[in-house]
């Protein structure tokens, strides 16, 4: 069997994301009849643009190659573009296809994704919920979400960032401070929640890496004190560990990373210093399946739990991660964005099984599902 050709579709999901963030999915074509499905989408208008270029340019390297040769076209692709540097833009590309190679190595041998990897660890993946509190304003909006939108699907593991100062500077970095009234609206929305949704139920908190280290510190310590927060998401930007080593050194509050981190290479220091408690790869963003796979073993080897980061991504970037975290034994929970499963339903062969917190795969050969290619078609970018 050989890749005769890949194509790629670039959508609009207009309706949950803002003007300008797309979707990109890729469909790899074999010289036997068989395609695999795959999702390169990252965050950030203009992103997904910049990756189909990427895939563009990669695919006369892969056109003739044996698609079941997974590892080794992994590295090809990663090392592609290694001089412009090998995070970010090339993981996504490379985990775009890695996706889509899977799917069809399952086809081929009639057998699901994760039974390839190693067979299950579980029959369910746990869920944590995100994106459920839209146009919520007060602490009193954010309660009655979590009651209507949260309690009611039976998630046991909500996600949010309460610090709606910030929101205006959440792709860009300035002092890393917050006001006096800002921080207290946080806290007041967490409390509000926690009263709704009671003492068992894990609130995961998401600073999105705005603060700098004694607010970080602050906050994070407060929240936990106050609410018993799950874990402090991303308390200070990704780029320096040893911001980070500071306000591990000085929170009570458990501490997860790992969205903006690419591949395991950027995973080791975190467990070589012990600097957090949970990690949380994009399994997109990382490099595909392959990599998320050997970053959960990574982590194993240090029992931390990993719970991979899916949102603003497409199905197929949810589907992928459960395939994954199916197979691992360290895995905690799975991101989802709650407001998207109807979109992502329609772009599918069948709908997702989503329902009292869990996803269960369908065990079907390769991913499971097909994309519904009308439907991207008539959201091409």
């Amino acid at each position: 069997m050989k890749i005769s050709g890949i194509e790629i579709f670039e959508i609009n999901p207009v309706e949950i994301l803002d003007t300008g963030r797309t979707w990109l999915f890729v469909r790899v074509d074999t010289d036997e009849g068989i395609s695999g499905w795959g999702e390169a989408t990252s965050s950030g208008a203009g992103s997904n643009t910049l990756i189909k270029t990427a895939i563009n340019l990669i695919t006369p390297d892969l056109i003739g190659e044996n698609p079941a040769d997974i590892d080794r076209l992994w590295h090809k692709m990663f090392r592609r573009f290694s001089y412009l540097g090998s995070r970010g833009l090339p993981t996504a590309m490379t985990a775009g296809i890695d996706i889509a190679l899977w799917d069809i190595k399952g086809k081929a041998t009639n057998r699901p994704v994760y039974d390839l990897l190693g067979g299950r660890f579980r029959d369910e993946v746990r869920l944590y919920a995100n994106s459920w509190f839209e146009g919520c304003k007060t602490p009193d909006d954010y309660a009655r979400a979590a009651r209507e939108r949260v309690l009611s699907e039976k998630h046991t593991a909500l996600k949010l960032d309460p610090f709606r100062e910030m929101t205006v500077t959440h792709h860009m970095f300035s002092d890393g401070q917050i006001s006096p009234e800002g921080e207290q609206e946080g806290y007041d929305i967490v409390s509000a929640i926690r009263e709704v949704v009671g003492p068992k139920h894990e609130i995961l908190i998401d600073a999105h890496g705005h603060f700098n280290v004694p607010t970080a510190i602050r906050l994070a310590n407060n929240l936990y004190e106050q609410s018993n927060i799950a874990w402090f998401e991303e308390p200070v930007p990704p780029e320096s560990f040893e911001a980070l080593k500071q306000v591990r050194e000085h929170t009570n509050a458990p501490l997860c990373v790992g969205e903006r981190l690419y591949t395991r290479f950027d995973f080791v220091p975190l467990f070589k210093d012990r600097l957090v408690d949970y990690v949380m790869p994009d399994t997109i963003w990382s490099g595909g399946i392959s990599e998320i796979k050997r970053i959960a073993s990574l982590a194993e080897a240090h029992y931390i739990p990993i719970s991979p980061h899916a949102v603003p991504s497409g199905p197929l970037s949810l589907i992928a991660s459960a395939h994954a975290m199916t197979t691992v034994p360290n895995f905690y929970r799975q991101e989802h964005g709650m407001r998207a499963i109807p979109l992502q339903n329609t772009l599918l062969s069948e709908p997702m099984d989503i329902s009292n917190g869990v996803i269960k795969l369908n065990d079907k050969p390769g991913l499971g599902y097909e994309m519904n290619e009308e439907e991207l078609r008539s959201r091409a970018v």
